[in-house]
């Protein structure tokens, strides 16, 4: 006697739509390769990043959550149940899920399924990318989640600031590991709608994969600028990168090829370089110039790691570390870098550019001795200040910015300088 088929679930009012069919087919794909525990490292992670948000940091030494909430969390519970399928008819199971996983007809990217997957990238993004598997991101820049397309026509179509007077102003951001491009938008702000109200910049933000070796993103950024630039409605009069985290350094490689491609007579993409020469500004938002202790975990060098909810989590890793996040252990920028930091080249600040970083402490200005060598260590939670202000006991590594164009908030979070007031006053100041 053939068994009863199990009801099937009831149709949802509003359906949420944040992971897609073949979000999961490939995420199932991805099972078989992967080590268990790598989506609860993901969302452990997250919520610690998030727990940073809404606690005071005397706080984040005694809660250390595990999982997410909400929505975030049930797109974590589905991801992991995939995973947990062995043997299975992978069909089926999009079958009981295909109510909560409706392709967007909108097409717009949703900030719930764009998490998960830069989540994903950024620990196992050069894994992904090496075995095709869909869940890799591709490179490219994005308006409201939107890849544009790099022809003056589509470019003055879809900004329509672009092709205005005084259109000439392009501002690049570039988000960190683990992140995407929508994340600029943070508690209600973000820093590229505040500086084209006010300064007149059109903001395009980057989209990549952060598990990708630094140089290998900076390598792709180099072309896809150099494809902007030469596609741009009208003449660029200021060219500015923004990165934050992992992306100022992402910059400053794609701003060394640059340079590089300009140099060479014998280039594959002979347009390669010319944008580096219109390159007017570089700010670099709590960028680990000289690494971040947080993939140190693996080795066990830093016992600053169980001071901070942001870097604990990568402890499991072991030796599953993407190449992105392995080289964020000395800063490595260039292909040719080796695996400590003797082996680094410099990469000192490009010539003729307006080079600006912003830093952030946890703790307060004012405070004892002790306390003020315990913030300046531990940074704003991922970075230390020394690595963020690029300074270095060896003057060939010492990036060098100048005194006015250093910045350092107090009383603030790796990921609350994407929202802070005072920074965005600060970027207002340079960047206006």
């Amino acid at each position: 006697m053939t068994p009863p088929r199990p009801p099937a679930p009831a149709p949802l009012a509003q359906p949420p739509r944040h992971l897609q069919p073949g979000d999961l087919r490939a995420a199932a794909r991805l099972a078989t390769q992967a080590t268990a525990g790598l989506v609860d490292l993901v969302e452990s992670m997250h919520a610690r990043i998030a727990l940073t948000a809404s606690r005071p940091a005397s706080a984040l030494s005694a809660e250390r959550p595990e999982r997410t909430r909400g929505i975030t969390g049930l797109v974590y519970k589905t991801v992991r149940g995939v995973t947990q399928v062995v043997g299975g008819s992978v069909d089926a199971l999009l079958g009981w899920l295909q109510p909560v996983v409706t392709d967007p007809a909108s097409g717009l990217a949703t900030p719930e399924r764009e998490a998960i997957l830069a989540g994903l990238n950024g620990v196992l993004g050069d894994h992904l990318a090496a075995t095709g598997n869909p869940l890799a991101t591709t490179m490219a820049l994005r308006s409201g989640g939107l890849a544009l397309t790099l022809q003056a026509d589509a470019l003055a179509a879809a900004l329509p600031a672009a092709a205005a007077p005084g259109g000439g102003r392009v501002l690049v951001l570039l988000h960190g590991l683990c992140m995407n491009d929508l994340q600029w938008q943070r508690a209600g702000h973000d820093h590229g709608a505040l500086l084209a109200r006010e300064a007149g910049w059109t903001p395009l933000y980057l989209h990549y994969n952060s598990g990708l070796h630094i140089a290998s993103n900076g390598q792709l950024l180099a072309q896809l600028l150099a494809q902007l630039v030469a596609a741009w409605p009208q003449p660029i009069t200021r060219l500015a990168l923004l990165g934050h985290s992992m992306g100022g350094l992402v910059a400053r490689s794609a701003i060394h090829a640059g340079q590089q491609a300009e140099g060479s007579a014998d280039v594959a993409h002979p347009a390669a370089g010319n944008w580096a020469t219109q390159l007017t500004d570089l700010v670099c938002l709590g960028s680990p110039h000289h690494g971040a202790p947080l993939e140190r975990a693996g080795h066990g060098v830093d016992l600053l790691l169980n001071a901070t909810p942001y870097s604990a989590p990568f402890a499991r890793l072991g030796q599953l570390r993407s190449a992105g996040i392995t080289d964020l252990r000395h800063g490595r920028l260039l292909a040719s870098d080796g695996a400590t930091a003797a082996q680094r080249s410099p990469v000192p600040l490009p010539a003729g550019v307006r080079c600006f970083t912003l830093a952030a402490s946890l703790g307060q200005a004012s405070g004892a001795h002790r306390h003020r060598i315990t913030q300046r260590l531990l940074g704003d939670g991922l970075v230390p200040l020394p690595s963020a202000l690029g300074q270095h006991a060896d003057p060939r590594f010492d990036l060098g910015f100048p005194p006015d164009r250093q910045w350092v908030g107090h009383g603030i979070g790796h990921l609350d300088l994407l929202s802070s007031l005072e920074v965005a006053g600060q970027l207002r100041r340079w960047l206006g």
